[in-house]
């Protein structure tokens, strides 16, 4: 039996779908953006601007990776950007965003099933002074996905090879962002795929 806190995260993440892909086509998704000011929930805008999308990874089985782009709340210009990843392999990164560094967090209340769970803003969000790109990674985490059920198949030297191919795209259409610090950072089971990751961009792999 589903516990209560299961049924309101479950309820949560129905809406917020709905908030994020509002207006939003499987079609257009390599290219559009989606830019959210509000979460349901949450007393009064966000924080700072967050953006979401998709980025192509595998053409050839249409894999997609999605992905929160977190601004700072200081300077966006000048402040790192940090990719973070989230372990677990193929738990969503949305686990990060609300229980660790996002900039909101839930309220810890009882349930009563009458309604969402309330978010309020964190007071120890990293986004106080970093840009955080938070990816949906590997393919089948979260909203990623692929449109042939090939493209699920990938592994920690693959997915990490995607990984740095998303970044490329992304920085590509970020260009703003190139100048700025950049790292690498995440949890548990993200502990092998960093270093990898890490390791493919000084290489030079799809460069950045």
């Amino acid at each position: 039996m589903a516990t209560t806190s299961t049924l309101w995260f479950s309820s949560f993440v129905i809406v917020l779908v709905v908030c994020l892909f509002s207006g939003f086509t499987a079609d257009e998704s390599t290219s559009k953006r989606t830019y959210v000011s509000s979460l349901p929930g949450l007393d009064g805008p966000l924080p700072s601007r967050l953006e979401t999308g998709y980025v192509t990874v595998d053409e050839e089985n249409g894999a997609e990776l999605f992905y929160y782009f977190v601004e700072s709340e200081g300077d966006p210009g000048r402040d790192p950007v940090l990719l973070w990843l989230t372990g677990g392999k193929r738990c969503s990164v949305l686990s990060g965003f609300f229980f660790e560094i996002g900039p909101v967090k839930f309220v810890r209340e009882p349930y009563d099933g009458g309604g969402l769970p309330r978010l309020r803003r964190n007071a120890y969000s990293w986004t106080k002074v970093a840009n955080i790109l938070f990816v949906e990674s590997p393919v089948g985490a979260g909203f990623s996905f692929s449109r042939d059920p090939r493209g699920y198949d990938v592994g920690d030297a693959s997915a990490s090879l995607q990984l740095v191919k998303f970044l490329s795209k992304w920085f590509s259409e970020h260009q703003d962002y190139l100048a700025n610090p950049f790292h690498i950072g995440g949890d548990s089971y993200a502990g092998k795929i960093v270093p990898i990751v890490t390791q493919m961009i000084s290489e030079g792999l799809y460069g950045r």
